[in-house]
């Protein structure tokens, strides 16, 4: 039985828009479990949709395992100097408590970055190397869009990276770390290992395992860990990240230099050969809006718009208008849309009642180009308090609080306005506040792949959308500073020159 440390601290981080995330964000997400200190882990986390939820399962019964400190704190800006000190300071300090220890498991994400630190999780996993020393395994889980890093590859002995998106995996991620873990116990610290960038950033719209090309580079991960090949890691990057590895990558760690390498050289290839296959039709809010009219004309099912600049899960604000605009200018019937975060609106219509009317300027609070509140009278058709069970396939479990909550309708519109962000992951969103959105002809959702998993089963079509949002398709328009020069901006796109 070994005495195993186990910990995570995850963000997904958009250095590109103005709001930053403070330690507050930890102890207040809406849709997952706040910051988890010691045995609040064995609580928490058991059960439910991520990484340490697998590996519990599968390591509880044989291990010792001593709890540190888990949180995430979803999708946003930089993480604050004070967030980032505060967490992993207190998940250090327990561990230097907790020696000595056999291993070390941590479930991460990836592309966190903070004030201080581009590399988030390298520098988490420097500090943790610095405690328990050279001769102690660290094997860790990453979310699908972690920008690999040359420290997570230098200063781990395992990792396990989800291999779907939408994430519909993150129970089996954790479990395979707990494999991976288990080997490296019985057999010893790997004594090889690889890691390659891959030259071009890959667009999230354009990330989806349930298509070509993602979903054959997975699999390909997944066949090449055999033998000495302990884990073959594939991540696809998060480029609203600035740092400079951001982008795809990948890791491999094993017992055969020669088979690492191999291996790693081998997914790398294959990955940079498919450079021109990385593509999705984007349409602007009212040639989506028009195209799901005139398909819902004949369907049995509603057509699905993902409003993917707007994706709380990529850091988006949650509160932009662009698509709300674009359904009523074009009189979309039998239309639906969530999540809107806007708290000031939801605690109007919680004021106002059920059936009332109110009129206010809804959304758009978040300076960012393109975006203004969305002037009009509502009805205040439902109220909730924002506390659901999510079900679907990629969330399923999880308790979502989003706080006072109301659907708000305008012509043959629904809205769902919350007090909190929270990607339309899940078609609870709709349901717990009376709408059937297999009713609907027309569903926005302000997600860019994780709907699929519960949303793309009841959609005669799915759509994308690009309206005004903080999460740009089109990675040429980010404002660099440190991603590396000449990685192409885009498949088959021009060459990042970092600004003089």
């Amino acid at each position: 039985m070994a005495r195993i440390a186990i910990g995570g601290f995850q963000h997904e981080t958009n250095c590109f828009i103005p709001s930053r995330t403070d330690f507050n964000a930890f102890l207040t997400i809406g849709d997952r479990p706040s910051l988890s200190r010691g045995d609040d882990i064995f609580k928490n986390l058991p059960g439910r949709a991520f990484a340490m939820s697998g590996f519990l399962a599968d390591m509880a019964a044989n291990h010792n395992l001593v709890p540190l400190v888990w949180t995430s704190g979803g999708a946003g800006g930089y993480v604050t100097s004070d967030a980032y000190e505060r967490i992993v300071g207190e998940l250090i300090g327990r561990l230097s408590l907790a020696l000595p220890v056999d291993a070390v498991y941590l479930d991460l994400h990836g592309a966190m970055c903070s004030a201080d630190f581009p590399d988030g999780e390298g520098e988490i996993l420097r500090r943790v190397r610095a405690v328990v020393g050279t001769e102690v395994p660290i094997v860790i889980s990453l979310d699908y869009h972690t920008n690999l890093t040359a420290a997570m590859a230098k200063f781990t002995d395992g990792m396990a990276i989800y291999h779907t998106y939408p994430h519909v995996d993150r129970p089996q991620t954790g479990s395979r770390a707990a494999r991976i873990l288990t080997t490296v116990l019985s057999r010893g610290r790997p004594t090889a290992r690889a890691f390659r960038k891959i030259p071009f950033l890959i667009p999230l719209n354009f990330q989806c395992t349930l298509v070509e090309p993602s979903k054959g580079i997975v699999r390909k991960s997944a066949e090449h860990e055999i033998g000495d090949v302990l884990n073959l890691c594939y991540g696809a990057g998060f480029p609203p990240s600035d740092l400079n590895e951001c982008g795809p990558g990948v890791i491999s760690h094993g017992y055969s230099q020669k088979s690492i390498d191999d291996a790693t050289d081998d997914l790398a290839n294959m990955i940079c050969n498919m450079e021109s296959l990385f593509a999705q039709p984007l349409l602007t809010p009212d040639e989506s809006v028009l195209e799901a009219m005139k398909l819902g004309k004949q369907a049995a099912r509603p057509v699905v718009i993902a409003d993917t600049q707007d994706n709380p899960g990529c850091g988006g604000s949650g509160d932009t208008t662009g698509m709300l605009e674009a359904l009523v200018r074009n009189k979309a019937e039998k239309a639906a849309l969530c999540v809107l975060a806007d708290p000031q609106a939801a605690a109007m219509a919680h004021k106002a009642g059920e059936g009332a009317q109110i009129t206010v300027d809804l959304g758009g609070s978040t300076p960012i180009p393109g975006v203004r509140p969305f002037h009009g009278t509502f009805r205040v058709a439902r109220l909730s308090n924002g506390r659901f069970m999510c079900k679907g396939p990629c969330v399923g479990g999880r308790e979502a609080n989003l706080g006072p909550t109301a659907l708000l309708v305008i012509d043959d519109i629904s809205i769902v306005v919350a007090s909190k962000r929270m990607q339309a992951y899940d078609l609870e969103i709709f349901r717990h506040l009376g709408v059937e959105p297999t009713e609907k002809k027309i569903l926005v959702v302000k997600s860019t792949c994780h709907f699929r998993a519960d949303f793309e089963p009841i959609a005669e079509k799915v759509l994308v959308a690009i309206a005004p949002g903080g999460h740009l398709v089109d990675t040429k328009q980010y404002p660099y500073k440190h991603l590396r020069a000449g990685v192409r901006l885009e498949p088959m796109g021009p060459a990042f020159t970092p600004p003089t």
